[in-house]
C-alpha cells in the first residue's frame, strides 16, 4: 500500500475520503442565496413602490431579502 498524499493506493485502485454531498432535492442544495445587487434592485423597487419616501430603507432592504430568498 502506498500513500499519495490524501489518497491511498492499492495496486491501481485508489481511494480518498468521502465527503457528504447535500440532496438535489434539498431546498438548500436547489436555491442559491440572492446576490447583493438582486437584493439592492428588489430594495430599490419596493422604494419607488412606495412613492420615494426615505426613512424604510432597512425594511426594504430585509423584505428584498425575504421576498428573494422565498
Amino acid at each position: 500500500m502506498k500513500i499519495l498524499g490524501r489518497k491511498t493506493t492499492k495496486s491501481e485502485k485508489t481511494s480518498a475520503p468521502k465527503t457528504s454531498k447535500a440532496k438535489s432535492g434539498t431546498a438548500a442544495a436547489s436555491k442559491a442565496a440572492p446576490t447583493y445587487e438582486a437584493i439592492a434592485a428588489r430594495s430599490y423597487e419596493l422604494y419607488l413602490a412606495r412613492g420615494s419616501e426615505p426613512g424604510h430603507a432597512e425594511e426594504d432592504w430585509l423584505q428584498a431579502e425575504r421576498e428573494l430568498s422565498a
